[in-house]
């Protein structure tokens, strides 16, 4: 039987390094290629050997998908197309592939630049490696090759987010990449066809939550910053450069304006141009309301979020400041955090996922005292808040993306393994469904039942309505009655009748006839006669017909009685059919 393996290289019971390697029908391809955000050393990167142990991965993948710009889901492209080895195609969506390298230089700059790693890509190899990108429309099936195709469906979660519909011959995954089933104040929710694939591939990062509304939260937020604000504090929202950013900027900035407060909100000094830049020119990738109002006015011009530099950070007051990264891993918003940490007025609110290993996830756990790089300590005076603005599915929306695809196989990644295991079993409860969950380097492997794909002939779909069936029910198999012909490489179940004008033949009926002995005392006129009373008795609901010819007719089974040679009592009844079946000699027992 035909399988699909899936193996994934990062994200297998584990969020950070995004990486799965699906082999389908013979193709291999990776689907998202990330850096783990807690880790400095090898663990950063997918272990790339699993795929080969030397030689360029050329060979071995006939494509990537990345399926959004996050460091965690394309960080380490540079490094494997052009450190490791790959010159096949790549593919993302516009906006992701516009707004890909900016971050991945930027990323580069604080790790080599800042750091002084050496054994790291260069801005020469981000440029090289972008030249290999096909860009994906949504709802544009691509061919990759002769069997391989692609479809890239709206993920939501951030600006150019995709799912993807991998397809070779009848067998089919989805990978969802991150997605939000819920739209919010710049983006739309996520939407998928009801495709039906083989496996589902969702990441579940939040698989055991489920999130009070989004009005809630948004009203807790506004009302932490204000009463920080009130009582002279600095607020620090650590935010990676689009998505939650924008989200968060729109609430803010209508909230100054409505309160008429004075003051200052900051920004990463760039990144709002760049974002500006980047929602202009990909303004169908936002939701309605934002495409409606663009014309009069730009929902991303703020003004009240002005521009931040880094000697803001010392000056006396309160003041609200948005600063990259979202993990306090590195950049800016880790060098604020440090200047902010010691006073208690101050306030750090962390609106997003942070992965273990990173300065906000410690934080969040509680952790008070810090070991800084060089053995220094921080002591963690100011307060700290966690609200999840992060725009990844929760349980819910897992569940009701579930429903929307209707996948016969599921399969967990992009999640903690305690916390997949309950998704795991809700799933399996509640649609009967297989879920797999491995961890990285362990491969789930699925076995399929390809159909074949078949058009109906109209006419044949209307003559079996004329015969007052059940309407069709695309969940249950219904049995058809036709003909089966082959044309250019597609297959159509038409009438006979059709078939025979297609393909320019004669009909021929072929009667089929088989002999049954029993023995009877009677003449053949009397014998023939008891037969057709006790068919008449048994076989209700059939055209049973004593005919002047000395024959009886079941249906189109004609039968005919005559005496044995040998024996005048023994009775040898001939049957002739169209059809021949295996129940033509049950009823013919001795009367």
């Amino acid at each position: 039987m035909p399988e699909i393996k899936v193996t994934p290289l990062g994200a297998g019971q584990d969020v950070g390094r995004s990486c799965i390697l699906v082999s389908i029908g013979g193709k291999n391809i990776m689907l998202d290629c990330g850096m783990h955000m807690g880790y400095n050393d090898d663990r950063r990167f997918p272990d790339f050997s699993y795929i080969t142990q030397n030689g360029r991965l050329t060979e071995f993948l006939d494509c990537v998908i990345i399926s959004h710009f996050h460091l965690d889901h394309c960080g380490a492209l540079p490094f494997m197309s052009e450190m490791v080895g790959y010159d096949g195609p790549i593919y993302m969506t516009h906006p992701t592939k516009a707004i890909c390298p900016i971050l991945l230089e930027d990323f580069r700059k604080i790790t080599v630049d800042k750091k002084g790693e050496t054994n790291f890509f260069t801005s020469q190899m981000i440029k090289d490696c972008m030249k290999k990108v096909v860009p994906l429309n949504l709802h544009q099936t691509v061919q990759v090759d002769d069997e391989l195709e692609i479809k890239a469906y709206y993920a939501g979660h951030v600006l150019g987010a995709a799912m993807v519909h991998i397809k070779v011959g009848s067998e089919s995954v989805v990978y969802t990449g991150d997605y939000n089933m819920t739209p919010d104040r710049h983006l739309g929710a996520a939407w998928i066809d009801k495709c039906r694939p083989d496996i589902l591939i969702s990441e579940s990062t939040y698989a055991t939550t489920i999130r009070d509304s989004k009005r809630c939260r948004e009203r807790d937020f506004l009302k932490k910053v204000h009463e920080s604000i009130e009582r002279g504090g600095k607020v620090l929202i650590p935010v990676f450069a689009l998505g939650r950013a924008q989200e968060l900027c729109i609430l803010l900035e209508t909230f100054w304006e409505r309160m008429n407060l004075k003051a200052p909100i900051y920004f990463s000094t760039g990144l709002t141009e760049k974002a500006n830049h980047y929602y202009k020119l990909f303004i169908t990738w936002t939701n309605q309301k934002i495409r409606k109002t663009f014309v009069q006015r730009n929902m991303f011009e703020f003004k009240h979020i002005k521009p931040f530099d880094r000697s803001y950070a010392d000056n006396p007051g309160p003041m609200v400041v948005f600063a990259t990264p979202g993990m306090l891993h590195a950049g800016q918003s880790l060098q604020i955090f440090k200047k902010w940490a010691g006073n208690e007025k101050n306030m750090v609110i962390m609106p997003g996922y942070c992965v273990q290993g990173t300065i906000g996830h410690k934080i969040l756990n509680g952790q008070r005292k810090l070991e800084m790089e060089g053995r220094a300590t921080l002591d963690v005076k100011l307060q700290v808040e966690y609200m999840s603005f992060s725009a990844h599915a929760d349980a819910k929306g897992i569940m009701q993306l579930i429903r929307m695809a209707e996948p016969r196989n599921m399969l967990l990644v992009h999640g903690e393994g305690a916390k997949m295991v309950f998704l795991k079993g809700k799933i399996e409860q509640e649609f009967s469904i297989d879920c797999y969950m491995p961890a990285n380097g362990e491969t789930a492997t699925v076995t399929t039942n390809p159909s074949v794909p078949v058009d109906i002939s109209l006419n044949l779909l209307k003559r079996e309505m004329a015969l007052g069936g059940p309407l069709p029910d695309p969940k249950k198999p219904r049995t058809m009655h036709g003909t089966l012909i082959m044309k250019e490489n597609s297959l159509k179940l038409v009438s006979s009748e059709q078939a025979l004008k297609e393909l320019g033949l004669n009909e021929h009926q072929l009667r089929f006839t088989c002999r049954v002995q029993l023995q009877d005392p009677h003449s053949d006129t009397d014998t023939l006669h008891r037969v057709y009373t006790h068919l008449k008795s048994v076989l209700k609901g059939y055209t049973i017909q004593h005919l002047p010819d000395g024959t009886v007719m079941v249906e189109s089974i004609v039968i005919k009685v005559s005496s044995s040679a040998e024996d005048p009592n023994t009775k040898v009844l001939l049957l002739s059919g169209v059809i021949r079946t295996r129940t033509w000699g049950v009823f013919f027992q001795p009367c």
